[in-house]
């Protein structure tokens, strides 16, 4: 692929701009864990030491776990499809934004981890050039992929590899919304699975949340697109979508647009951009439940959803209650690596669900659903659950 051409300086940010400047040069660099400071050093540290590891590692394949880096480092992997609220900008435009996930995973729960930009969007050779790079890595965070391909993408990785594969907006997002939701129930002395819920956005984040939301008990679902709520009648769906109707709307019989299936919901929880008049969300159950995370403008703002709701939440830093998935993927990737786990499953999710929900304790009121990402309980709390969950389901190999 071609180069970019150079800005010229006039292009380039001023000075000054606190933004640019914290980006400057970037926000990572490699530190050595170990002192090379003269030949016994040398030696230990490379040649003629390190064909001893080399040798332990060819016949224990599991070593590599234990005396490299492998054991502790994530790749952070994307094509720069769909990126935060900027949609497709390439996978140069990305970097900083995978660069900033590597900085979440260091600082909260002290994994290393690699932003790895790829230039093609195929699915195919997205996949193969993971594996390729897999025995660098004990995990695969992989990050803004557009949705549908982000779902077979995943998968199929699943399928191949035998160490922890997590798109972050699925299933990231998915946590941190039934934590929050938990609470949110607890507030509002409902029940889960007598809870009226209404998804408004059929993406990786709306399916990954419809999929917890179902296994966490809850029974009335409607997702909507653009075009309405997705169950089989429609002839427009995508594999995806059709999957998502017949555990959905197929089951309730409902049909029809947003509008229709809010009237009387207990729960709005919005990852699809846009906007619901408030006439529409007044129309929604006593004490409702919004959360509206599209960002940087909720699907629908907070202080209209606090004029019809018991419980708000956002995607926002300026609000209460921000769904913010550094409350999760960190302590997942920690709990996961401790236990060695070969992959992250269900019940995995839940649990780090459920630990970010009991943090709140008695704490809990309408302005406070979830922990705060600066909360040191959480990662800990996170990651023990997880490791705990990986025990029960086999999947830990220690």
């Amino acid at each position: 692929m071609a180069q970019p051409a150079s800005p010229s300086e006039s292009d380039h940010p001023r000075a000054g701009d606190p933004v640019f400047d914290l980006h400057a040069g970037g926000k990572m660099e490699v530190a050595s864990t170990v002192a090379v400071n003269g030949p016994d050093d040398l030696s230990l540290a490379y040649t003629p030491g390190v064909a001893r590891v080399c040798e332990a590692i060819a016949e224990h394949a599991a070593y590599a776990d234990d005396y490299t880096w492998v054991g502790n480092t994530v790749a952070v992997v994307t094509d720069g499809t769909a990126v935060l609220g900027l949609g497709d900008i390439g996978p140069r435009a990305a970097m900083p934004v995978m660069e900033g996930k590597a900085v979440l995973f260091k600082q909260f729960a002290d994994v290393d981890a690699v932003p790895i930009c790829l230039d093609t969007t195929d699915t195919d050779a997205i996949v193969e050039t993971v594996v390729r790079l897999a025995p660098s890595f004990g995990g695969i965070n992989l990050e803004d992929i557009s949705a549908p391909r982000c779902f077979e993408i995943e998968q199929r990785l699943k399928n191949r590899l035998d160490i922890p594969v997590f798109h972050d907006d699925q299933h990231g997002t998915a946590v941190v919304v039934l934590a929050a939701l938990e609470n949110a129930l607890k507030l509002t002395g409902r029940r889960i699975e007598d809870t009226r819920v209404v998804i408004s956005g059929a993406g990786a984040a709306g399916v990954a949340c419809t999929k917890i939301l179902l296994a966490a008990g809850v029974k009335d679902i409607a997702v909507t697109d653009r075009k309405g709520v997705l169950h089989s009648d429609r002839d427009d769906l995508t594999e995806v979508k059709v999957a998502l109707a017949r555990t959905t709307a197929d089951q309730t019989g409902r049909k029809g647009s947003l509008a229709d299936v809010l009237e009387g919901a207990d729960v709005f929880i919005g990852v699809s951009g846009g906007n619901v008049p408030e006439e529409v969300v007044s129309r929604m159950a006593p004490e409702a439940i919004i959360f509206g995370l599209a960002n940087p403008i909720p699907e629908v703002h907070p202080d209209v959803a606090a004029r019809h709701a018991r419980v708000v939440a956002t995607g926002r830093s300026d609000y209460p209650n921000q769904i913010n998935n550094v409350l999760a993927f960190p302590g997942i990737f920690r709990g996961a690596f401790d236990v060695r786990a070969t992959a992250i499953t269900e019940n995995m999710k839940l649990a780090a669900a459920d630990a970010l929900a009991e943090l709140v304790g008695d704490d809990l009121t309408e302005s406070y659903i979830v922990p705060s990402p600066f909360d040191d309980r959480v990662a800990p709390a996170v990651s023990a659950a997880v490791a705990r969950a990986a025990r029960q389901d086999r999947v830990a190999r220690r």
